[in-house]
């Protein structure tokens, strides 16, 4: 991965919008822990247990705030002025964007809209990652894996959303921000796993909640193939987009960030894992035809981001799918999870003996 630089990110003022998401969790801790000075804009937490509480976060306070709320964002954004954005704040998830398409639209569309339209007005911002999806791409099922130049498209309201704030990002790019030299660039990765995840309809927090009460998982699309990935991975490569973006801003667009080509797995294949780690727990495979169109085969390439951003995965699925079913079992038997996740984030960086060590957040 492209290595990052605590001399870069200490004392820079960085918003992270989704900042009480799973994601938005661990992108927070890892820029305080680099020195950065880290405000958040997002809805309070949704899930029981939320990884922003365990890690100290708060569920009010002037970060909490709904992206739709366009003078509530812009107040915050000229309140904070921040030198760096990244954009996570999203309706994230495909089933939830069949059961609620307009406020999918609202949420992804619009709320990229008045983000980007508040830091329009400031005058300190210098770099913006507006991060998307795997799923923004036209998925003709072929098998190949999706190039940044491969057409968008979105068969779903969450997919279609996210295609749609791919354009708005590349509108407001060439219309404001390319004169000003500040980088704006869009980020797409995807399947994401690792501890701290309660969302509904993501494998393996269901996984969890349904092995940890002796229930037994329903699984529709065991056969569906996803390019996952340590949640660590694609935070590492925003990062390292956000710093290219200060440097350098003419001719960044988009990147994917995605796992080797090889490392693509199944559904059943990573519950196997996934199983086998967290010490057992019964599955019940469905066939396939359950629930609204997802994608069968989906997988990215990111040799675009291998070449001008240095970044490289460090964990294969294996070690991917250990250390998130370790985590949980971990904080299910009592342990921090603010410890577990700067156990991670200590692994992931390389630190060894002697580097510059973490601090507790706070």
């Amino acid at each position: 991965m492209m290595p990052m630089r605590n001399e870069f990110w200490r004392g820079k003022r960085v918003l992270v919008t989704g900042h009480t998401g799973f994601k938005g969790s661990w992108l927070t801790l890892w820029l305080r822990e680099l020195g950065a000075d880290v405000t958040g804009l997002s809805l309070a937490p949704t899930t029981e247990p939320s990884l922003h509480l365990l890690l100290g976060g708060e569920m009010d306070g002037p970060g909490i705030i709904d992206i739709r709320d366009r003078d509530a964002v812009t107040h915050h954004v000229l309140k904070t002025k921040p030198q760096i954005v990244f954009h996570l704040a999203a309706q994230a998830l495909v089933r939830a964007g069949y059961r609620n398409p307009a406020e999918t639209y609202h949420v992804n569309v619009l709320g990229t809209v008045n983000l980007l339209d508040a830091l329009r007005l400031s005058e300190d911002v210098r770099s913006i990652v507006v991060v998307t999806t795997d799923k923004v791409y036209h998925n003709a099922e072929t098998g190949l894996a999706f190039m940044e130049s491969d057409p968008l498209g979105g068969h779903d309201p969450y997919s279609a959303s996210k295609a749609a704030a791919e354009i708005v990002a590349a509108s407001y790019r060439a219309s404001f921000f390319s004169s000003r030299r500040v980088g704006l660039a869009t980020a797409r990765a995807g399947n994401v796993i690792g501890g701290g995840d309660w969302a509904e309809d993501r494998l393996i927090p269901d996984a969890v909640r349904a092995w940890q009460s002796g229930e037994t998982l329903q699984v529709r699309r065991p056969r569906a193939v996803r390019p996952w990935q340590h949640v660590l991975e694609p935070l590492g490569g925003y990062m390292g987009l956000a710093e290219r973006l200060w440097q350098a801003p003419e001719g960044v667009e988009s990147f994917n960030f995605g796992p080797d080509h090889g490392e693509a797995a199944s559904v059943g294949a990573v519950l196997k894992m996934a199983e086998r780690h967290f010490g057992g727990g019964a599955t019940m495979l469905g066939d396939g035809t359950d629930g609204p169109h997802e994608a069968g085969y989906l997988v990215l390439d990111s040799a675009k981001a291998r070449a001008e951003l240095g970044y490289q995965p460090r964990w294969r699925l294996a070690e991917t799918v250990k250390r998130t079913m370790e985590w949980y079992r971990a904080q299910g038997d009592g342990r921090a999870a603010l410890e577990l996740c700067l156990a991670d984030i200590r692994d992931f960086a390389g630190l060894a003996v002697g580097d510059e060590p973490l601090r507790a957040a706070g």
